[in-house]
């Protein structure tokens, strides 16, 4: 795949995970994907690892019922064969608490036959300007 597919893929991918479509963020995703998203904050330090769909789907659909993004913006997208690091940012809203935090992400993936096989997000808590 070229630069232009994983561009447009990770895009829509992106756009989905932003109005909450769960059905359309796991079509992006391998039946067989590796999934991992850690978080660095210092009070809240999260890692959640998942192997094949029937793994990183209720996360995901546990992700998406949770949080909201708002503002979101991709700051940076490096494309190195089929392997893709995003930089971006967003304004993540919990649905429980009404707690909104800037949040700086970078995620690493990589991709098979136009799919996400290995997804790993770290997430930041952006520092006031």
């Amino acid at each position: 795949m070229g630069r232009t597919q994983l561009d447009r893929l990770l895009r829509e991918f992106y756009a989905a995970r932003v109005r909450g479509d769960l059905e359309a963020v796991c079509r992006s995703f391998s039946a067989d994907a590796s999934f991992h998203i850690a978080s660095a904050s210092k009070a809240n330090a999260v890692a959640l690892n998942a192997s094949g769909d029937r793994e990183f789907r209720p996360i995901l659909a546990l992700l998406i019922k949770t949080f909201t993004l708002a503002d979101f913006a991709i700051q940076e997208m490096i494309v190195d064969g089929p392997r893709v690091t995003v930089r971006w940012q967003a304004e993540v809203r919990s649905r429980i608490t009404g707690a909104t935090v800037p949040t700086q992400l970078i995620d690493l993936v990589e991709f098979r036959d136009g799919l996400i096989v290995n997804f790993n997000e770290i997430c930041l808590r952006r520092a006031d300007p």
